[in-house]
């Protein structure tokens, strides 16, 4: 029987250097260095980790310190408000980062003690495993969990044959879509509006806005559960992201609109601060009058 999951931070252990043996005995020690690549933000690791897994045995990350780096956990930057990049989860996500990233050389980027070999699934499930044993809670492991597993199914890298791919890039692409779509027809028909490609959600019935928000809930847990089946053997990843978009669709648009926004801003300051200043004093001098007429009326 498989050893339980969670809660055993000491399968973490320091995993030294290339001069030093790792030392199950010490705490993992996660040294970071910051650089730029190509003006993208990197993080080489100035010492190994280690990992005990309860199937592959002891795992070091990097293999080679001098040319491996981490962009930490990757996560969207309209996603970090509920997986952080950073965080108690830090030293099962540089793990996965070496499992799944090969070195420059094309060699792994780990180092399997017994002498494993691991492909993408089973990277993906250790960075479960492991975000369990630094304490990590269910749902955002999950979460995370997930979201790597979504992109090792639309990636390359597995060695499947080009059907099993396609099957696999179908189901995850047609389903979420699909999610989405229906998430678009059921708010609509929630306000009672009309909306370009919106013709109404069948589960949502004529009455009440509080009975048809709870038959929309409802529609937003179930289909996207019957639609994860078509995924396969990772249906529970796609049971897990179906449902979060479903019900972190309108907060998601809500905060990459915003994020958007201040892009815009930043990119409008940088190039034109005048124009920056001019539009953001007559936005200013708009809210003003708009608050006047509020409270005169």
């Amino acid at each position: 029987m498989r050893p339980p999951v969670g809660g055993q931070c000491g399968r973490f252990h320091d995993g030294g250097t290339p001069t030093q043996p790792p030392d199950p005995d010490a705490p993992a020690r996660v040294l970071l260095e910051r650089r730029f690549t190509d003006g993208q933000e990197t993080w080489a690791m100035l010492r190994r980790v280690a990992y005990d897994d309860r199937r592959l045995g002891e795992l070091l990350v990097p293999a080679d310190l001098g040319s491996f780096t981490s962009d930490l956990t990757s996560v969207p930057s309209v996603l970090t408000w509920l997986v952080p990049r950073t965080g108690a989860h830090l030293p099962a996500a540089l793990v996965h980062d070496g499992l799944v990233g090969p070195a420059d050389d094309g060699a792994p980027a780990y180092v399997s003690a017994e002498g494993h070999v691991v492909d993408r699934v089973e990277a993906d499930r250790v960075f479960r495993d492991a975000m369990a044993d630094t304490g990590t809670g269910v749902v955002r492991r999950w979460l995370a969990w997930s979201a790597v597993t979504l992109v090792t199914l639309l990636g390359r890298g597995q060695p499947w044959p080009a059907w099993r791919r396609w099957r696999y890039r179908l189901a995850v692409l047609g389903s979420l879509l699909l999610v989405v779509w229906l998430g678009w027809c059921a708010t609509w028909d929630v306000l009672d509006r009309s909306a370009p490609a919106a013709p109404g959600a069948p589960w949502i019935p004529e009455g009440s806005f509080a009975a048809e928000l709870v038959a929309g809930a409802a529609g937003a847990l179930v289909v996207p559960l019957l639609l994860a089946l078509t995924w396969g053997r990772f249906r529970v990843a796609g049971a897990v992201l179906g449902t979060g978009l479903a019900f972190l669709l309108h907060v998601t648009v809500v905060v990459a609109a915003l994020s958007a926004l201040a892009w815009a801003a930043e990119a409008l300051v940088a190039r034109a601060p005048r124009v920056a200043a001019a539009l953001a004093a007559l936005v200013v001098a708009a809210a003003g009058v708009v608050l006047v007429v509020a409270l005169l009326r």
